[in-house]
């Protein structure tokens, strides 16, 4: 076997871009350039071999889903060239090989057509695949009569159902509801573990510090960084720090629910000191408490989640983070109750004067997989007297000798 999964060389890509359908016309039947070219790619190399699982990071627009499609096959490169080896399945845009009128059925046959399998192969499978996206009851409808979660759940099933030796993901890890968006999960875990080379697109550096051994950094259309996991999301989260606005302010509104419907949910966050509680509090260095209650719901079937809590500062970095599962915190929910409620204290908060607001996320057991997450739950505004910078008060001693 062909050592390298996936070979760039010096790949890159350019879009052309018209006013108006005319210009494209008019350039076509006279040969004057009527466009304005926009440079997706710049010169990407990069190779990855079979069994690795590479991350790619970036902004939003730096060009990752350009690359990733390009890695599938399903866009070409304006230059360069692209060598893969081995069967490849892209959850790129899940649903979009569907035809609306056709059933849910016909639409396995199709969009497993279309991802390489014979008819044989996708009969063989097709239980497990109807199975997996528990939709028996409607395989026979019109697609056109699925909510979108049923699409997502279908596509994804058919995807994965293909054994590919190399997949290639775009955000596609929360697809669906709850329950399902974590046996998707599950299931791209088992292809990791089987050696399957896998190339994953997150936005989220616990999901890529957790799955990947390497991880490259885009930002507008260039590789910036290569390396470990913990080097390059260290450098990228240092980037968007110093890239952050400071003049942004605590709201009340920063909740985000992902596949609230069946999801563990948060359903609320207090902070609290020993002798007030609230949303925002003022506190002393090395000598108040802080405490986080979480609050939040429990699915039957899902294992106990895990919590994450982090400070952050003023400039949008981390100053840093709990982890209920690292630290071998261990919860069982009462079976005769669907809420659940954790405490998290920090002891004598060592923090400097500032501003630091609190996160907090809701995650699966392995603290990989995001239920739900609620950005600036509260505010802690430390105070300290004396003299010190910087953001946190270590333990630290003096001693002194006898200069000879």
């Amino acid at each position: 076997m062909n050592k390298s999964a996936l070979t760039l060389n010096s790949v890159g890509k350019t879009y052309r871009l018209y006013a108006s359908g005319g210009a494209r016309l008019s350039e076509l039947l006279f040969g004057q350039a009527r466009h304005d070219a926009f440079v997706a790619l710049h010169d990407i190399s990069l190779e990855l071999k079979h069994g690795e699982v590479l991350g790619i990071i970036g902004r939003n627009g730096a060009g990752k889903s350009t690359l990733l499609k390009i890695l599938a096959g399903t866009l070409i490169p304006t230059c360069g060239r692209v060598s893969v080896h081995g069967r490849v399945a892209a959850l790129l845009e899940l649903g979009s090989g569907f035809h609306p009128d056709l059933s849910g059925r016909d639409n396995v046959f199709l969009y497993g057509s279309v991802l390489g399998l014979s008819h044989a192969e996708i009969q063989s499978r097709f239980n497990e695949i109807v199975s997996f996206a528990g939709i028996e009851a409607f395989i026979d409808h019109p697609v056109k009569t699925y909510s979108s979660g049923m699409q997502v759940r279908l596509a994804f099933s058919v995807a994965t159902s293909v054994d590919p030796e190399i997949l290639i993901i775009d955000e596609a890890l929360s697809v669906g509801d709850g329950a399902f968006a974590r046996k998707s999960f599950d299931r791209i875990i088992q292809f990791r573990d089987s050696g399957k080379t896998i190339v994953f697109c997150s936005h989220s550096m616990y999901q890529v510090e957790a799955i990947c051994d390497r991880v490259i950094w885009i930002d507008h259309g260039r590789l910036v960084l290569a390396g470990t996991p913990k080097e390059v999301c260290a450098a990228y989260n240092e980037h968007l720090a110093g890239a952050h606005d400071e003049t942004s302010i605590l709201t009340p509104e920063a909740t985000s629910h992902v596949n609230a419907t069946v999801s563990p949910r948060i359903l609320g966050v207090t902070l609290g000191d020993g002798h007030t509680s609230g949303r925002s509090l003022a506190m002393q260095c090395g000598v108040s408490d802080l405490s986080v209650v979480v609050d939040f719901s429990v699915v039957e079937g899902l294992a106990p989640p895990c919590l994450i809590v982090a400070l952050v500062g003023s400039n949008g970095e981390a100053v840093c983070s709990a982890l209920s599962n690292q630290d071998d915190f261990n919860f069982i929910p009462s079976a005769e109750s669907s809420k659940a409620q954790v405490r998290l204290v920090f002891p004598a908060l060592p923090l400097l004067r500032g501003r630091y607001t609190v996160d907090v996320y809701l995650m699966c057991e392995r603290g990989i997989h995001c239920y739900e997450q609620v950005l600036k739950a509260g505010e802690v505004v430390m105070d300290h007297d004396g003299l010190e910078q910087g953001v946190v008060r270590l333990p630290h001693y003096w001693s002194a000798s006898e200069a000879n």
